[in-house]
């Protein structure tokens, strides 16, 4: 089967084998991962109670604020999916990308994950803050992108509560269905 590669909105696609490569060129994060075809097919939806996608995320869910996670809705999942992963960080960051909240195996019956909470079975993994859980938005100083990506996979995830974003990442190769993102952002002077 021939491939065929275009750019869309800073993503390079590359479309064949009945796969596709996704790179993201909008940011540090030079993230490949290979995900079937069918995953553009696919309608999954992550989205915001208290944020719209690129918009501000209010300073409550900020380290400037309560610090906590704020409540996302999720919908439209796959049937062949076993678990649901979720990756939050910041691009933007001045040294490389910077992780604030890694969470897998959540139930792919979930349909939101409430304001300060894990859902049940869920995992946190290790954060750029060195510990895992959610640390809010905290920029040194500017505007920054928050991306809340999830991701549906076609297994569970055995990975220590230790993984860090990296070890998700690879762990997740292969195995990702389609994929959805939110982007918030948060700006201090």
């Amino acid at each position: 089967m021939s491939k065929f590669i275009f750019t869309l909105i800073g993503i390079t696609i590359c479309i064949g084998g009945g796969y596709v490569l996704l790179r993201n060129f909008d940011s540090h994060d030079q993230t490949i991962l290979d995900v079937p075809s069918t995953a553009l097919q696919t309608s999954m939806e992550i989205t915001s109670t208290v944020f719209h996608n690129n918009e501000p995320i209010p300073v409550k869910y900020t380290c400037d604020g309560m610090n906590s996670n704020p409540s996302l809705m999720i919908a439209n999942i796959p049937e062949e999916a076993k678990s649901l992963a979720l990756v939050i960080d910041d691009p933007d960051a001045p040294s490389d990308t910077w992780v604030h909240w890694i969470l897998w195996n959540i139930h792919p019956s979930t349909t939101a994950i409430a304001e300060h909470s894990v859902p049940p079975g869920a995992v946190e993994g290790m954060t750029s803050f060195g510990k895992p859980g959610y640390g809010g938005p905290c920029p040194p100083t500017g505007s920054h992108r928050y991306f809340f990506k999830l991701y549906a996979l076609d297994t569970m995830l055995y990975l220590s509560p230790n993984a860090d974003k990296e070890l998700l990442e690879a762990a997740m190769e292969g195995h990702v269905v389609t994929t959805s993102q939110l982007i918030g952002v948060y700006s201090r002077k």
